[in-house]
């Protein structure tokens, strides 16, 4: 199956926002984790930080490890999963219930018609 040209494109460009939100609710996560501040502010910058690192060595499409379609899936349900959960323990559920929705369509539309 090959998605129409206009609609790969517009998958691309949602994964790519979706990837953004994903580091922005884990930013999120590590600040209000926790009470004391300094390591507040350590998780609210590692936490996003290892998340783009482990992507970027393993599931972006300029990978330095690469690794077999079920791998990339893997690292992406890692990553995109920390993501709504650190949405469901901020409190917000249905943020946590949207974001992971959108991310299985998209994954989804993605890995059954690649380019």
């Amino acid at each position: 199956m090959r998605l129409p040209t206009p609609l790969y494109w517009a998958n691309e460009g949602i994964a790519f926002l979706l990837e953004l939100v994903a580091l922005v609710c884990l930013a999120w996560w590590g600040w209000r984790g926790v009470e004391h501040m300094p390591l507040r502010m350590v998780l609210a910058v590692a936490a996003p930080v290892a998340a783009a690192v482990v992507w970027g060595l393993f599931a972006s499409p300029k990978a330095t490890y690469t690794l077999p379609r079920a791998g990339v899936l893997a690292v992406k349900a890692l990553v995109f999963g920390a993501a709504a959960t650190a949405l469901w323990a901020v409190e917000r559920p249905a943020w946590a219930l949207v974001f992971g929705i959108a991310v299985v369509v998209n994954t989804g539309l993605a890995a059954l018609a690649p380019r």
